[in-house]
């Protein structure tokens, strides 16, 4: 079931956004080599909080920490902890914040240090990738239309898009329908209409797409072992252009 939010909805969802990509922003200037992935988390979740928000993985599922911390061949949901940051890593942030009954989900992907030019290639044609699905993020396009566009933009510089995770709608709950495939699906059939909101977040392998989740129940690494990137934003499908929830940067 789709939830259609109203103009007041969006704006409480911009505040809680605004909380996200601050969050984001932040950890973006305190990364440095040699630090822990839990330092992070901790800067993340002490930030959450003293905006009035709340870290809305914690507890989720029952995860255990503020925040995804992914690290290089990790995926998704790397769970932060002991592991250190070195030189040349990319590290995934996953960012979630509640904030007066509505939910922002952003993920940026960092390079640290000296990372590869190959692997910096990734991270960009990632965020490619978002801005060039959300081309379609309006009225009377289907979802599958920002999958699609997705998949070809990643597809063309040679790169995996794993299918077993996928983007989805976001508000009042962190997931909520529909869900949106980072590849063409002939059942991502929903129309997309003003007033719903939508995390898009393509997932891209530098290597193969297939992926494994490990013993913790949580972290989802690569099969092969190479790297991964990840780029997200919520945003509000608008009579016109989408809003971009979780990011400043203007589109047209």
């Amino acid at each position: 079931m789709i939830n259609i939010k109203s103009a007041q909805d969006i704006e409480k969802m911009k505040a809680a956004g605004k909380v996200v990509e601050d969050t984001l922003l932040l950890l973006g200037k305190s990364i440095r080599v040699g630090m822990t992935t839990e330092e992070l988390n901790r800067i993340a979740e002490d930030y959450i909080r003293s905006q009035g928000a709340y870290p809305t993985c914690l507890h989720y599922n029952g995860y255990p920490k503020a925040i995804c911390i992914s690290v290089n061949e990790v995926v998704v949901h790397g769970i932060p902890g002991p592991r250190k940051i070195q030189d040349g890593d990319i590290v995934s942030c996953d960012v979630c914040a509640t904030l007066n009954g509505f939910v922002g989900d952003a993920t940026r992907t960092f390079c640290v240090g000296n990372v590869p030019e190959e692997v910096r290639k990734l991270v960009e044609v990632t965020k490619e990738c978002f801005f060039e699905g959300i081309k379609y993020a309006r009225p009377g396009y289907r979802v599958s239309d920002i999958s699609k566009a997705i998949q070809t933009h990643a597809e063309s510089h040679g790169y995996g898009v794993v299918r077993e995770l996928t983007g989805h709608g976001v508000g009042r709950q962190l997931h909520e329908d529909p869900e949106v495939p980072n590849f063409y699906s002939p059942h991502a059939r929903q129309r997309l209409q003003a007033g719903m909101t939508i995390a898009v977040e393509p997932m891209i392998t530098m290597g193969k797409r297939e992926i494994w989740q490990l013993d913790d129940g949580w972290t989802i690494t690569t099969r092969d072992g190479k790297p991964a990137a990840h780029y997200e934003n919520t945003i509000a499908i608008t009579d016109d252009a989408p809003i971009l929830l979780t990011c400043s940067e203007e589109i047209g």
